[in-house]
């Protein structure tokens, strides 16, 4: 193999994946990237078995090949490599000859023979899903995905495509999060129901960054889930197992709202929360007349309570909940509003955006006792 590609679109397809390369693993092949060329193109694929990603450029291609090297250490170098165009061939022995400019490195490879197959983009069922609308649900769902990996079917967000609509949720058995954009057209008969595992979401809403995808591709087999983004294709395995019956936990009465404005209530849950208890991160609400009151206490660092002005008109309530589970919502949410729904004291909480009318986003909130 040799070919020359200029430095930008080999950084630009590099840097795209770095999420993928496996950095901790007894399987050595899987911290390379494999390079393969052929017909004025340069394929670039790294995998950690679980997820795959596969992106290409243009290239000058003297000699058809393919070779694998190490993704971190190539992508280090190529970082602080001047403008202009990269020579790579391979050599004996896998290892693989760079110059650029008066630059000169050897790397050593290993064999292409050792690098694990990544599955094809099948042929039927594709369903082409907005880029922008992909991009808002996994921004509002992908943080209240569990990190407990006993809890298998919690390490991804469920996907639910119907004819009109498309739904995210996610939950870590403590909250959900839960958003539903209307007004779309899919070629799906009833619904097509995907757990998406969370690796697979952190890359999606990366590659989903790029100014120029207007659609992501979408398409599943057996044990294979397929994203098509223009010239990249990111694959993962699927996340097997029954997702909880989230409807279920969807509050159906609350009798009690109050409307705050989202920033005033994010700084002062963060001020407060530097006093709570660091195990449990939890702070009190009190709703009381045309006013809520944020506050902790913890014996080892003090206390603290920050109020807000309200419209509340309610009875006088008080709430525990987690102070970081309701900051990643507020981080998360872009309204200038929102709206706490609420029924007592050991019921569900519930958040929502409000002026919102691109899609239905809820977030639902177990309480803490304090």
């Amino acid at each position: 193999m040799e070919i020359t590609v200029s430095k930008s679109d080999l950084l630009k397809e590099l840097t795209a994946t770095q999420g993928v390369v496996e950095r901790k693993t007894t399987i050595p092949i899987l911290s390379n990237f494999l390079f393969e060329a052929v017909d004025g193109e340069l394929t670039i694929t790294a995998t950690d078995l679980d997820l795959s990603l596969r992106t290409s450029c243009g290239a000058t291609v003297k000699k058809e090949g393919a070779c694998t090297i190490p993704a971190r250490k190539l992508y280090d170098y190529v970082k602080l490599l001047g403008d202009g165009d990269v020579s790579i061939k391979l050599l004996e022995n896998h290892w693989v000859n760079i110059r650029a400019g008066r630059s000169i490195t050897k790397m050593v490879g290993m064999a292409r023979s050792n690098f694990p197959s990544v599955p094809t983009f099948p042929l039927h069922g594709v369903v082409k899903i907005p880029a922008q609308a992909l991009r808002t649900l996994i921004a509002k769902t992908v943080f209240a995905i569990s990190n407990e990996e006993s809890r298998y079917t919690l390490n991804g967000a469920l996907l639910v495509l119907k004819p009109e609509s498309l739904t995210m949720v996610a939950t870590d058995g403590h909250r959900l999060a839960h958003i539903v954009k209307d007004g779309l057209s899919f070629d799906v008969a009833g619904e097509m129901k995907t757990l998406v595992p969370r690796k697979a979401m952190v890359e999606l809403f990366s590659l989903l960054n790029a100014p120029d995808i207007e659609f992501v591709e979408f398409a599943k087999d057996e044990s294979t889930l397929f994203f098509r983004l223009g010239s990249r294709l990111l694959t993962s395995r699927q996340l097997t197992g029954q997702f909880p019956n989230y409807e279920a936990v969807l509050p159906k009465e609350h009798n009690k709202s109050v409307s705050v404005r989202t920033t005033d209530l994010q700084a002062a849950i963060q001020r407060v929360a530097q006093f709570a208890d660091e195990r449990s991160g939890a702070i009190k609400m009190r709703f009381e007349k045309n006013e809520l009151r944020v506050s902790s206490s913890s014996t080892e660092t003090g206390e603290s309570e920050d109020s807000i002005e309200t419209d509340y008109t309610g009875e006088a309530l008080a709430i525990g909940f987690n102070s970081q589970y309701l900051v990643e919502f507020l981080k998360a949410t872009e309204s200038e509003n929102v709206r706490i729904e609420f029924k007592d004291s050991q019921s569900a909480g519930q958040l929502r955006p409000e002026g919102v009318e691109d899609y239905k986003y809820r977030y639902v909130v177990m309480p803490m006792r304090i």
